[in-house]
């Protein structure tokens, strides 16, 4: 046991061992930033706009499944989760400023907005170029150019605090694409045209907005000579001093003179417009309106996982798998996969049906159910062994010894 004297030399405090407050900015002492600078941006155009809602919603789902280098057996089966440093950055920390959740959300931001997305070995323990390699940190970046064999990567450099344009060999840059790419990314898709009347309506909505009165005056006298106009524009400009120089915008007119008012919103088809789109990208995409608010029941959130979530995952992991494991590593039955919990949907009066399913059907053992409901493994043997306990114990199997205080006494 360390003595108090001991204690007192090692200990640490944030605030009264630091000294004087120092400005830590890195090696290069870069500037620093009020916000994260290595977050992803999006365009105006789709941050101003209901498809930035979309893009999160669809990206918090992407993020809730896990990826794992894994090691497969014969049958290509998972078998066992690998120990390295690529599982390790993509279970634990896959850079300095992100955790796995936000790095996976961050390529689903990229993949929606860009269209492309980049994840880049930043630091390895060899040169990508030159062998093999393990990876000891990732990023997310931007494709910026296309070349024959090499990419330009738009990616944030810790070392300097800001973005970076780097040219890599493609092999060592997982470049993934959006499946959706169709729908979401070309020119004249679906959400591109809905972005653009969502455009034309923040527009319309600006202008009704605005400090504009657009009012007209009729004067008691016609306005067809050049005396006439230069009098009607002489009362204009007198009406607008008047307004403008009042703290509560109060004019006079004279009593033959009559005030038209026009600022009512003009009458078209732009909402209607927008409210078709919406519903065609929800179909095109596989969400529907439940999903976004919530309220989905099982069917259209197992069609909206499997529309949707499951072919973002899917080329992922696919492209992970491609540039990051090399063949010799393929043929070994190491593989990049995916996991999702697919008891977070199910209702809770029907977690002990499925329970009782999994059990007796020897599929979960009881300390597996456990683990899913939030509760601690038990201590009792029985409840690793994979067996229908409703069943007797097959002949040759050692019995399970009774506890403290089981017995018939007791």
């Amino acid at each position: 046991m360390a003595t108090i004297g001991e204690r007192l030399k090692h200990a640490w405090n944030a605030f009264t061992s630091r000294g004087e407050d120092k400005e830590f900015s890195g090696p290069l002492f870069a500037e620093s930033f009020t916000s994260s600078p290595n977050r992803p941006r999006l365009f105006l155009r789709n941050e101003r706009t209901i498809i930035s809602s979309i893009y999160t919603r669809i990206a918090v789902d992407v993020a809730d499944s896990d990826i794992r280098h894994v090691r497969l057996d014969k049958e290509d089966r998972y078998k066992e989760e690998m120990t390295t440093l690529l599982n390790d950055c993509l279970k634990n920390e896959p850079n300095l400023d992100q955790a796995p959740r936000a790095f996976r959300q961050d390529i689903a931001m990229t993949l929606f907005d860009k269209g492309v997305a980049a994840v880049v070995p930043v630091e390895t323990t060899v040169n990508p170029e030159n062998s093999s390699f393990d990876i000891k940190q990732l990023r997310v970046g931007e494709v910026v150019s296309w070349y024959p064999q090499h990419v330009k990567v738009s990616v944030y450099n810790e070392a300097i605090g800001r973005r970076q344009n780097i040219t890599l060999d493609k092999r060592a840059v997982a470049i993934i694409e959006n499946p959706l790419y169709q729908v979401m990314n070309e020119p004249n898709s679906t959400l591109q045209r809905l972005i653009r009347k969502l455009s034309l309506l923040d527009a319309a909505d600006d202008k009704v907005g605005s400090e504009r009165l657009d009012i007209l005056i009729q004067l008691p006298y016609t306005v067809k000579s050049e005396t006439r106009r230069a009098a009607a524009e002489q009362r204009r400009k007198d009406v607008e001093f008047q307004l403008r120089g009042n703290p509560y915008g109060i004019a006079y007119i004279d009593s033959t003179e009559k005030i038209t008012q026009l600022n009512r919103p003009a009458e078209n088809n732009l909402w209607k417009q927008i409210t078709d789109l919406t519903e065609l990208l929800y179909v095109q995409l596989g969400i529907t309106p439940e999903v976004m608010n919530g309220t989905a029941d099982e069917k259209a959130m197992l069609n909206y996982h499997n529309r949707t979530i499951k072919p973002l995952m899917d080329a992922i992991v696919e492209e992970l798998r491609r540039k990051f494991l090399t063949k010799t590593a393929r043929t070994q039955g190491q593989s990049i996969m995916y996991f999702r919990d697919p008891f977070k949907l199910v209702p809770i009066g029907n977690i002990a049906e499925i329970a009782d399913k999994f059990t007796r059907n020897e599929i979960l053992s009881a300390n597996e159910i456990r683990q899913i409901i939030g509760r601690k493994p038990s201590s009792d043997p029985k409840a690793d062994e994979l067996r229908n306990s409703n069943m007797p114990a097959p002949e040759g199997s050692e019995p399970t010894p009774p506890k403290e205080g089981d017995g018939p006494n007791e």
